[in-house]
């Protein structure tokens, strides 16, 4: 029986239903026990009535018994029901009626708790109550990525794994918040319209408001409005919400996803990685009970101290590359002899290379360190041209203080000291500025209003910075399969 087919009979069924005076969509529920509390207190409940709802998942009559499987959102029980039950003046279905019914149809059921002549849990019910017709029927499998991203609605109902997936992604955030609430930080919600957008590398989406006839940038990063609360006299912030980058979507990227930064007054970036180090080992433990993984081919321990290397002698040990004097040429050699086919054609992978400015072919060629790198350890002062909001290492200045966790081939965050001096600002600003207008769109955008904000005066401070990808990361799966609705190509 194809789809329509079993619509039209469950449209059928509806028809039926509401002759009978039924209403198949009431507005309330009188469910007063959570299925859980069934099945996991059964000593407490048993001989008590109870009134549990939710979705049929399995309908079986035996005689003049009825057997009906039901799963709320804690777990599933049996409805046990005999077949001498008629259908009530107040729309209760009994047995006789139970033909009515589909798998996937909500309903409620008041009855004795016990346990059947099988041992197994269940509800004694005389009747039942329809609380919401389905009219398409579940699938009994769903394994096409391509469907299961468009309908999670059926996906999560077939696969259970995919919303215990998104508990664990809710208490991954809410184990961030403790522990940043514990150590006095305060969640503060900014814009996420800006005029001018900045704090990253990234291409930004733009929309307009037609109540000021004015183009806003989506936000690309929290940092730079959270430093304003710096100066407005905030010591320690943050803030986790939504961030847009109008970039390829990949196991590791999504346009749209959810990131969390925070600064703190009067760190530094020795401070951050001690702190931001027990902070991801805190929220691991709480939202897995471990601190080891295996992700991608990797055992990854994070219960360790991590290491440190420099930036510069990574790239040297690795590639002999000088990241202060680069030869471009070199650069390009090595990115080319590590060419990956299923990325880019050659051709326009050379063209890309071509265009690419020379920080980011360096950047690029950390990139192929990185990924090989199992972790956990801390990469540390990054160059002074890949770093536009960092601040000068006091022993080097062609280096910044910034600090970079990397776990099984990932970079899993970004912290750095915070540059505060505004000539020293303003310079960094007018090279971006300069890059984008020659041609890189994903260079940051002078931004004179902090730099305004700076000539005020805002403290010395750490910042830091991570997305969700850690979680999609430790949880062993790609960023698509990790958020509850991800973003697809429209199709008619």
């Amino acid at each position: 029986m194809i789809l329509d087919d079993y619509r039209n009979e469950r449209l059928r069924k509806l028809e039926e239903i509401r002759a009978r005076g039924i209403e198949p969509y009431p507005s309330k529920s009188e469910r007063n026990t959570r299925i859980f509390d069934v099945v996991n207190h059964f000593d407490e409940k048993k001989g008590q009535e109870v009134c549990i709802a939710g979705r049929i998942v399995a309908i079986r009559s035996f005689g003049k018994l009825v057997f009906i499987k039901v799963r709320d959102y804690t777990g599933e029980v049996q409805i046990f029901m005999k077949a001498t039950g008629e259908a009530t003046p107040e729309g209760l279905f009994g047995a006789k009626e139970i033909k009515l019914l589909d798998i996937g149809d909500f309903i409620e059921a008041k009855g004795i708790v016990d346990k059947s002549q099988t041992g197994e849990i269940s509800v004694f019910a005389d009747h039942v109550r329809l609380l919401t017709k389905s009219l398409r029927p579940l699938p009994e499998k769903f394994t096409n990525k391509e469907e299961r991203y468009r309908r999670r609605y059926v996906d999560m109902n077939v696969n259970p794994e995919v919303r215990e997936r998104l508990v664990r992604r809710s208490k991954f955030w809410q184990a961030t918040r403790d522990f940043m609430n514990s150590h006095g930080f305060i969640e503060i919600n900014i814009p996420v319209l800006e005029h001018t957008t900045g704090g990253a590398d990234a291409n930004p989406f733009v929309t307009h408001m037609d109540a000021l006839d004015e183009d806003f940038y989506l936000r690309i990063s929290h940092e730079l409005p959270l430093k304003r609360l710096l100066g407005g006299g905030f010591e320690k912030v943050y803030d986790i919400g939504p961030r847009f980058r109008n970039e390829g979507v990949d196991d590791e990227h999504l346009p749209e996803h959810i990131a969390f930064e925070a600064y703190a007054a009067y760190e530094n970036y020795e401070d951050g990685m001690k702190f931001y180090e027990e902070m991801m080992k805190y929220v691991a433990k709480e939202t897995w009970g471990t601190l080891k993984f295996n992700v991608g081919g990797f055992e990854i321990d994070l219960d360790q101290e991590w290491p440190r290397y420099k930036y510069a002698d990574l790239l040297k040990d690795r590639f002999n590359v000088d990241v202060f004097n680069p030869d471009r040429e070199q650069l390009i050699k090595i990115l080319l002899e590590n060419w990956d086919a299923k990325d880019l054609k050659h051709d326009e992978f050379v063209k890309k290379l071509e265009n690419t400015t020379t920080p980011h072919l360096i950047d690029n060629v950390w990139k192929l360190i990185r990924k090989a790198s199992a972790g956990p350890y801390w990469v540390i002062e990054e160059p002074l041209s890949l770093s536009p909001l960092a601040k000068k290492s006091a022993d080097n200045p062609l280096v910044t203080e910034r600090f970079h966790p990397v776990i099984a081939g990932t970079e899993m965050g970004n912290g750095f000291s915070e540059l505060n001096d505004p000539l020293d600002q303003l310079g960094r600003f007018e090279e971006q500025q300069a890059a984008r207008d020659a041609g890189d769109e994903e260079a940051q955008m002078m931004d004179m209003d902090f730099v305004e904000m700076l000539e005020y005066g805002m403290p010395p401070a750490c910042g830091w910075g991570n997305s969700e990808r850690n979680f999609w990361l430790l949880e062993g799966v790609s960023g698509r399969e990790a958020v509850p609705f991800p973003t697809m190509r429209k199709i008619d």
